[in-house]
Formats: C-alpha cells, sequence, structure tokens
C-alpha cells in the first residue's frame, strides 16, 4: 500500500452532515472547551487586569465567574511566592499564565510557565506552583468540578486537608 496515497475521500457537503454542526454550548462540557475558556478570558484583559492585586504577605485570589459545576480563580505572585505542594481534591482544572512566569514542581520534574503556557491536570494531580523570578506574575485557574477540596503535601508525607485556596 502507498503511504503517501490515502482511500479516504469526502463526497458531498461535509457541512451537511448535521451530527457535526453541533451548536455552540453556553457553557464549556469538555477539556477543550475549558482550555477555550481559558484562552478567551487571557485574550480579553478588559475581563482581569483591573481586578488584579498585589500581596506581599500572601497570595492573592479573586473568583473571577462561575457556572454550572466549574468556577474560574484569578490570582496574583509576587516574587518568591508559591503554593506548596497540593492537589485539587476531586476537580481537574486549567492553569493558565496570564503575565509573568511561574515554576511548577511535580514528582516527575521542574517546567517553567511563561505568559500564556497552559496545563491540563486530573484531580489528584500534586503540584506546587511559585514565582520564582524577580517580577510579578498572575495566572487564570478554572477547575471542574467547582474546587472544594484541597489537600497539601509536606514532603512525601500524606495529604493533611485544609481550606480551599485556589492554586
Amino acid at each position: 500500500m502507498n503511504s503517501s496515497h490515502s482511500d479516504l475521500q469526502i463526497a458531498g457537503d461535509i457541512l451537511e452532515v448535521q451530527h457535526l454542526l453541533q451548536p455552540a454550548r453556553e457553557h464549556p462540557a469538555t477539556v477543550a472547551e475549558f482550555v477555550g475558556l481559558a484562552r478567551a478570558i487571557a485574550a480579553d484583559r478588559s475581563q482581569w487586569a483591573h481586578l488584579v492585586q498585589y500581596d506581599a504577605v500572601s497570595r492573592w485570589y479573586h473568583r473571577l465567574c462561575t457556572g454550572p459545576g466549574y468556577e474560574v480563580w484569578l490570582l496574583s505572585w509576587v516574587p518568591g511566592q508559591g503554593s506548596g505542594a497540593h492537589d485539587h481534591g476531586t476537580s481537574s482544572g486549567v492553569l493558565t499564565v496570564l503575565e509573568g512566569e511561574l515554576t511548577e514542581r511535580t514528582d516527575r520534574g521542574v517546567r517553567r510557565l511563561s505568559d500564556g503556557s497552559q496545563r491540563v491536570f486530573a484531580p489528584g494531580y500534586v503540584h506546587d506552583v511559585v514565582n520564582d523570578s524577580l517580577e510579578p506574575a498572575v495566572s487564570l485557574h478554572v477547575y471542574y468540578p467547582g474546587l472544594t477540596d484541597m489537600a497539601m503535601y509536606a514532603g512525601e508525607a500524606s495529604p493533611a486537608t485544609q481550606d480551599v485556596v485556589p492554586a
């Protein structure tokens, strides 16, 4: 078989296949749609830039919006601030860096996240996020379902449930 030749051909107007023409949903329901929501908010600075505050004592956070079963948080990080090792309980999430640079540490290594970087994570994913740079950073976090449980970790110790603070 010639690998450069395909037997697949499209006959007729593909836009006439109704199941391919799903109406746009009012709220996201898939990982791709949550990533798209985060990208749309990131691209529209008028939705978030005026809300950002920096706190030298602790990370600042603000719930930006909610929808059926999900919530979107805006966080700011001054140099040196971090989340500590944690998971997000039963929530999946999308982390998007809006400004600056953050560092994510996991048991698999260290990853630098700059403007526009996105990370999608599943329930139970353990990471530590910190601003290792010399400039402030801003990030957007989408959680589905909404964040209700977050375990903090100290080294290899078992998780200790703590008040819910987005990270």
